[in-house]
């Protein structure tokens, strides 16, 4: 237990938790009212700093904020998960179908199995592929900037200033259009987004995977709901169909394909490994304080409590959702192969379409058993939540690994603040449905409730099921590969303007690489080594700052909404 001293304190679970509840309402208010919920890492990183340094007299360390602003982030993504399904039902008139106590269990089983996968995949993503999760990179160079003050400090807040800016002019007084450039392409949302955020995720992102990411953005928008109309094979709203479910199938093979490379051959050798009696030497969860502290002995949590814990969510599934032990298994499993496919996107984009992970799910359930739709959705939801909560995990591991903090600290801190969200997520969606009624979401309606209305309208089935079989296997395919299908399959998925945002960020990471290496041609080997070290430093952090600047400020604009309604 001596990696958690110093790291896991109670003044910080106390400053954590109660951040987690303020972070957690306002998320599921946003996710409600606006249709968005940007990452709060960043903006719960340096809100932990502050009140840490407040209580302990300026001698926290960084890697006790770290730890703390893990449990305060954590349940942003529960909310997310729970706002983006349950509403749908409600919009479907079957509100009086799901309890709170059915919706909590959900809830907690989500946390449980995002919790489980995301340690089984830290090690091989943070560390084995190095992975950039762009957000994780952010909050620590937050973390360092707070901390160090000087030049680096002045870039970051400089930066976030900026984009805090910026954001209050786009969404506070609508002096600034989310979107510019945009012409009127049939069933194309065509544009740059306004969004500092998105910029910097495409520049920090990496050339070659955004490429891949437009890449399939030109495909789906261009290639299918464009090409395909004007061919005279179907109409737009069919393609878009196609675009939509051959993306899903592209996203879910390459999960499928984690699971079947990545995942099950670990999983099955370290469960060799504890039968044999050894797994003391590695432990199937390999928690251990990153190589900047040292190699501490590993912290085992042996394959049977993590096999025994996926069994009594399966075992909740089936008494909640009424399913069989065969399709409670199969939810199990599947919500396994989502949330690793949300950690690989969080890792390689910054985004975690948790949503669609709990839509592709619920549609394969469905398409199988019988199911009642009011289980459809805490299918969804259970999934979804699993998902939002491995990507926040993963981000969160990557700010430690770049810092020197605990795993095993962090783990234990979002498995408090996963708990918490749980809990505020379940009460505050109650307490909207009782105060407003459920006709109050939908399209057009007070809570737009824009993914939950996805989610409501595909509980039919998938739009085009030979489109999604093509996409899962070529997402499996290539994946074995090494081709970053996850990527593609985001890329034919979303709007196109998020992915010609990400790839204007990432022309201007390639124009800066080619300005700064013209300047320094004449310079020795060792001195434009050099300059390129603290080139890359500071635009990590300008970069870190603008996502900053932007998603505090949507946090803020959200808590202001929030209390404008509670007080109204």
């Amino acid at each position: 237990m001596s990696d958690l001293r110093g790291q896991l304190t109670l003044r910080g679970v106390v400053i954590g938790c109660i951040g987690c509840a303020v972070i957690t309402a306002s998320s599921i208010y946003t996710a409600l009212r606006m249709g968005a919920l940007p990452w709060p890492i960043i903006f719960a990183a340096i809100v932990s700093l502050f009140f840490l340094r407040a209580v302990s007299r300026g001698r926290a360390s960084l890697n006790e904020a770290n730890v703390t602003h893990t449990i305060m982030s954590s349940g942003a993504m529960v909310a997310g998960g729970l706002a983006f399904t349950i509403p749908g039902a409600w919009m479907l008139g079957l509100a009086g179908d799901i309890s709170p106590a059915e919706l909590a269990v959900v809830a907690l089983g989500g946390v449980a199995l995002g919790l489980i996968a995301s340690v089984l995949l830290r090690r091989r993503f943070v560390e084995d592929d190095g992975l950039e999760f762009p957000i994780g990179q952010a909050a620590a160079q937050t973390l360092r900037a707070g901390d160090a003050g000087g030049a680096t400090g002045r870039r970051l807040f400089g930066a976030m200033g900026f984009a805090g800016a910026f954001a209050l002019l786009r969404d506070g007084l609508g002096v600034i259009p989310s979107l510019v450039g945009a012409l009127p392409v049939p069933g194309v949302a065509f544009g740059v987004y306004c969004s500092p955020l998105s910029l910097s995720v495409g520049f920090l992102v990496g050339t070659g995977a955004v490429l891949v990411w437009f890449a399939g953005a030109l495909l789906g928008s261009f290639g299918i709901v464009v090409g395909a109309p004007a061919l005279g094979l179907c109409d737009v709203g069919a393609a878009q169909g196609i675009a939509s479910s051959l993306g899903m199938g592209l996203m879910m093979g390459s999960g499928v394909a984690v699971i079947a490379k990545d995942v099950l051959p670990r999983a099955l050798r370290h469960a060799r490994r504890a039968a044999a009696g050894r797994d003391g030497a590695e432990g199937v969860l390999g928690l251990t304080a990153a190589s900047a502290v040292g190699r501490p002995p590993r912290t085992a949590l042996p394959a049977g409590v993590a096999a025994l814990a996926a069994a009594g969510v399966a075992l909740a599934a089936s008494e909640v959702l009424g399913l069989g032990p065969a399709a409670a298994v199969a939810v199990v499993a599947l919500t396994f192969a989502a949330a690793a496919m949300a950690a690989q996107s969080v890792g390689q984009s910054g985004i975690d379409p948790l949503e669609v992970f709990g839509l592709i799910v619920m549609l394969l359930v469905a398409a199988v058993w019988d199911v009642p739709s009011a289980r459809l959705f805490l299918i969804a939801a259970l999934v979804a939540v699993a998902s939002g909560l491995a990507g926040d995990v993963m981000n969160d591991f990557k700010a430690g690994h770049v810092l020197g903090t605990s795993p095993r600290a962090q783990w234990v801190g979002q498995a408090i603040g996963g708990v918490v969200g749980a809990v505020v997520t379940v009460a505050a969606l109650q307490a909207l449905l009782a105060g407003y009624g459920p006709e109050a979401f939908g399209t057009g309606r007070e809570f737009v409730a824009a993914q939950a209305s996805v989610v409501a309208t595909m509980v039919s089935g998938i739009p085009h099921v030979p489109a999604f079989a093509v996409g899962l296997a070529a997402g499996f395919a290539l994946y074995l590969v090494g081709f970053p299908a996850m990527m593609l399959g985001l890329g034919v998925y979303l709007p196109f303007y998020l992915s010609l945002t990400g790839f204007l960020g990432a022309m201007a990471k390639v124009a800066y690489d080619r300005v700064r290496e013209r300047r320094w041609r004449g310079l020795a080997p060792e001195e434009r080594e050099r300059r390129r070290a603290e080139a890359d430093d500071a635009a990590l952090v300008v970069a870190s700052g603008l996502m900053g600047g932007e998603s505090i400020v949507g946090i803020v604009l959200a808590m202001a909404l929030a209390g404008g309604a509670l007080l109204g």
